[in-house]
């Protein structure tokens, strides 16, 4: 089978050693090409918006503007397909961390992260089959979902209400970090039939990927912790 294009990557790091590392890794791999560097936020966002790359890695502590404010305004833009952004971050509990995640970021990567974790997120990412680091995310929902709001967990729980039974269960099953093969395993269904329903939860939740589902999921109250 004829392998696709790469897959174009941006970085966005206010320190050289982290851009240089990060380019090195991620260019010596054939399915991936990394066309632009950022320092700051600010210049990351018209960056991205001129390469349209399928991937950002964005560094959550910038100057002028940080990775959150940075995420935001690029997903708000009408930029199709919207890129995926990872959040790249040294503390892997910082409500920064959260912030970016709930501000669209389809997950976050460690910067002392192994060469070999770095390229399995960027795919991971890209195909958006399965949750980054579920257990990672989990946490930080279980830890943060309260500080939203009433309003907004009641948004969220009005949309959730909205739900079949199925895509309840995978939801469920999705906050629990399973991919779709291991969700249709466990439902016994088809692939093919959990991503209709995958992308049912996804519209009905009015988010873009699967993370957002999952935190909206503990802001509702849908998914506790434990």
């Amino acid at each position: 089978m004829k392998a696709g294009p790469p897959l174009r990557i941006v970085v966005a790091d206010d320190e050289g050693m982290v851009r240089s590392a990060l380019r090195a890794i991620l260019g010596a791999e054939p399915d991936m090409e990394v066309v632009g560097e950022a320092t700051t936020g600010a210049e990351a966002v018209p960056l991205v918006r001129r390469l349209r790359p399928d991937i950002v890695l964005m560094d959550v502590r910038m100057p002028e503007i940080d990775g959150i404010r940075a995420t935001e305004q690029l997903l708000s833009d009408t930029l199709e397909p919207a890129p995926r952004i990872i959040v790249v971050t040294t503390f892997e509990n910082d409500a920064y961390v959260y912030e970016a995640l709930r501000a669209g970021a389809s997950g976050f990567l460690l910067k002392r992260a192994h060469a070999d974790e770095l390229v399995q997120a960027v795919r991971m990412v890209a195909r958006s089959d399965s949750l980054l680091f579920p257990a990672a995310v989990r946490a930080l929902a279980a830890r943060h979902a309260g500080a939203s709001g009433r309003a907004a967990r009641s948004a969220e729980a009005a949309r959730r209400t909205r739900l079949s039974d199925r895509e309840a269960d995978v939801l469920r099953l999705m906050a629990a970090g399973l991919t779709n093969a291991e969700i249709a395993e466990r439902l016994g269904i088809g692939a093919a039939t959990v991503k209709t329903h995958v992308a049912g939860v996804l519209a009905k939740l009015r988010v873009r990927d699967r993370t957002q589902a999952v935190i909206a999921a503990y802001e509702c109250g849908f998914v506790t912790p434990g």
